[in-house]
């Protein structure tokens, strides 16, 4: 029915005097709520000189449908005071908008007063709604006071709650509701499959989501276009179940870019990064289109192979989809290039790039350090910090390596100095193990061990190993001794610290220590294990 047709029926019925007839008034406000005209459906409403429960209920249902949900309140409880009691129905489809629109406050109030009415009580369907508002705005333990104080709980209840686990990265307390359905005799249905499956990816649950993958074969899920999808992310989240994923994958009849995309990107994952490829030029001749999803699985793959070439065809793809302003994949082309040993074409795609976000600063940074090209980071640094764009801790890591390994001693102090003082980035033990190793490349073996001990973690092997190296190289042999004792001490089980403390006794000529610690490596059966070139 036309807008213009709707209202030539309200001027007859206001003609012949049938507007009076709450038949009629209610269905003119169902028809003005579907034309969006919020205020002429509230216009009839007021015009109404007797008013039942579906005019009321009619009117709230204009104003959530149509987005106005403070206005839908104010009525709901207008029509508490006019002594009418709204159906669960409407409450729960109200609570609904609220959870998609994160109103908590509001939801929060319609929940007062169906705790006060008692309508709570009576509707499965309400309880549940409440349930997925509370787990939507995050605040699990309302969710679970309200679940637990439903009477009566089914599919869809248990699927809601189990669902705001999901959602709120409660994945132990999803499998813990997963099993309490079915100890319930509740069996889960689809949606509740589709629920649980990420939770088995994410904790690494591989035998519970082959149960699962049986119990969807045995109720016909199995063929379900999206249950097929979250069975194949499942198995290839674990790494080492891509068979019975490419088993699915090949079964579905029609494989759409999502499917593909979750294949491909799981085999570049794993470092077969060939046979993502190969699966690419499968879904192309297939007359599938990629999206971006795709395509960083691709490029991740070139990246890994280090081949520019295969990078460079996949980079004119981009250009030809017009995908080539999508910010992530042109961080990861710049990353791509870099590794690849292309560090003008990284800068071109920097250059060209409308919009770049903390990560295209920090990556192509970090391509700059990666090639030596400190000055160039460090300009890169500053700038970036002009333009308002706060670096990270990869990136200061980036820098202060580069500054390591080109020996600018000012620069590095400058640097770790800016990151202590700026108090917006948590070192790691792998900033201060940078560090540590550009003061033991300088000979400052004091200002580092000192470092160390002021140290608000544990000092790692790498620390102490690059501290043992310092103290070699700047002749420092009985340091050395003490920080092997230390790294050995830090990492008992690893031959290769027992090798390095070995080879420190044996620089000082002290060949009973040698004797000893060969003595505890053959007790503790550790055998160093040997490189070795096919040059």
């Amino acid at each position: 029915m036309s807008h213009h047709f709707g209202l030539q029926l309200h001027c007859l019925s206001l003609k012949s005097g049938c507007d009076s007839d709450p038949l009629v008034s209610n269905s003119l406000i169902s028809m003005y709520a579907k034309f969006t005209i919020v205020e002429a459906a509230r216009q009839v409403f007021d015009e109404m000189p007797e008013r039942d429960t579906i005019s009321w209920n009619s009117l709230i249902n204009c104003y959530v449908q149509n987005g106005h949900l403070e206005e839908g309140l104010k009525v709901l409880k207008q029509m508490y005071l006019h002594g009418f009691i709204p159906k669960a129905e409407l409450i729960a489809s109200i609570v609904s908008v609220c959870a998609r629109t994160g109103e908590l406050r509001l939801g929060r109030e319609i929940h007062g007063l169906v705790i006060v009415d008692g309508t709570i009580k009576e509707s499965v369907f309400l309880s549940t709604a409440l349930v997925d508002l509370y787990m939507r705005c995050h605040d699990s333990l309302m969710a679970l006071h309200v679940f637990n104080q439903m009477e009566v709980k089914n599919e869809v209840s248990w699927t809601a709650l189990i669902s705001g686990c999901i959602a709120n990265h409660s994945y132990d307390m999803a499998m813990e509701c997963f099993g309490a359905m079915q100890v319930e005799g509740l069996k889960p249905n689809r949606v509740t499959v589709l629920a649980i499956l990420p939770a088995c990816a994410e904790l690494g649950l591989i035998e519970h989501g082959k149960a699962i993958h049986a119990y969807t074969f045995r109720n016909g899920f199995d063929s379900d276009h999206h249950c097929s999808a979250a069975l194949i992310h499942m198995y290839c989240k674990h790494g080492k179940a891509l068979r019975p994923a490419k088993l699915i994958f090949e079964r579905v009849p029609v494989k759409d870019v999502v499917m593909w995309s979750l294949i491909i990107g799981s085999y570049s994952q794993c470092g077969n990064n060939a046979k993502a490829l190969k699966l690419f030029s499968q879904m192309r001749a297939e007359g599938i289109e990629p999206n971006s999803v795709t395509l960083l699985a691709i490029i991740s793959a070139c990246t890994s192979l280090s081949s520019p070439n295969l990078g460079c065809g996949v980079h004119s793809y981009v250009l030809k989809s017009g995908l080539s302003f999508d910010i992530f994949i042109g961080n990861a082309l710049i990353n791509m290039y870099a590794k690849c040993g292309c560090i003008k074409d990284a800068h071109q795609i920097f250059k060209e790039m409308p919009g770049k976000d903390s990560v295209s600063w920090s990556t192509m940074i970090g391509s700059y350090s990666l090639h030596g090209h400190c000055k160039k980071a460090l300009q890169l640094l500053d700038e970036m910090q002009e333009r308002g764009i706060e670096p990270d801790a990869v990136t200061f890591l980036s820098v202060l390596s580069a500054c390591n390994h080109a020996g600018l001693e000012d620069e590095g102090n400058k640097i770790f100095k800016r990151m202590i003082e700026g108090n917006k980035i948590q070192l790691s033990v792998e900033h201060y193990a940078c560090y540590i190793n550009h003061l033991g490349r300088l000979g400052k073996l004091e200002d580092a061990y000192e470092l160390v001990r002021s140290m608000p973690m544990k000092p790692s092997t790498k620390i102490w190993s690059s501290l043992v190296t310092a103290c070699k190289v700047h002749g420092r042999l009985e340091k050395a001794e003490s920080f092997a004792h230390q790294l050995v001490t830090t990492e008992p089980e690893n031959a290769a610290n027992y090798t390095l403390l070995s080879m420190v006794h044996a620089e000082t000529g002290n060949w009973l220590g040698v004797e000893e610690v060969r003595r505890v490596m053959r007790i503790q059966r550790l055998r160093k294990c040997y490189g070795f070139s096919r040059v």
